[in-house]
């Protein structure tokens, strides 16, 4: 790889279901933890995705910019990829104005101690591998172990301050993209979906999959957010 890039995923705008408002989601590529039931197994592979430069990544995403409410960085592990990550994070804070969210599989101690740095630039950190075995109760999670953290004045005016123990409340959405022939559904849904929809689709002869990373996202079909 080249000096200060990181692998991606995907990038998509605008999602609602993973923080406050009208997202950008930026998917990267790689990930060492791979928990049993993850959502996006294709994001495991360090050898898949493609390769940007936080300047490069600036270039796709900054048409966005100015109708984002804040950028929201999952996977595959973020935390994977450090140096590339506080670089991404770094450019994204010196031109934008909204919140910025990420996703870890590792656990609150572990990263409050090797990477300050990293964390000085969030708003939102989630925190923890996911368990199905722990439930699924929790807002803004996929597995009730996993915790919540406010990092900063930005994030406490948009999210409620019981964020780390707040419920699930009414219907879970999901945002659903195309690229192509392929389908692609952001969010964190509701226990036993997975399941469902294998059969759903195996009952009309249709199978369900993981897309290969796309440089061209495309626009999603459903826009709703249960944080506004």
């Amino acid at each position: 790889m080249r000096p200060g890039s990181i692998k991606i995923s995907r990038v998509h705008f605008p999602v609602t279901t993973l923080g406050y408002g009208r997202r950008i989601g930026v998917w990267l590529q790689g990930c060492s933890i791979r928990c049993p039931g993850c959502i996006n197994p294709d994001t495991w592979d360090f050898a898949t995705g493609w390769e940007a430069t936080p300047e490069e990544l600036m270039n796709l995403v900054g048409r966005w910019l100015s109708e984002a409410d804040g950028i929201t960085i999952t996977g595959g592990e973020p935390f994977d990829q450090p140096s590339g990550l506080q670089l991404l994070l770094q450019s994204l804070r010196a031109h934008f104005d909204g919140d910025l969210l990420a996703f870890s599989g590792y656990s609150h101690d572990i990263l409050f101690a090797k990477h300050p740095a990293i964390l000085q630039h969030l708003d939102v950190l989630i925190t923890g591998p996911f368990d199905s075995a722990a439930g699924q109760s929790l807002s803004l999670r996929g597995s009730d172990n996993q915790r919540v953290f406010l990092l900063t004045p930005k994030a406490t005016s948009r999210y409620p301050a019981d964020m780390d123990s707040r419920p699930w409340e009414g219907v879970r959405h999901l945002d659903i993209f195309f690229d192509g022939n392929d389908a692609f559904m952001a969010g964190i849904p509701k226990p036993g979906f997975s399941a469902a929809l294998h059969r759903g689709l195996q009952s009309v002869d249709l199978r369900s999959g993981t897309p290969p990373p796309q440089f061209d996202p495309k626009q999603p079909a459903l826009l709703q957010n249960q944080y506004e």
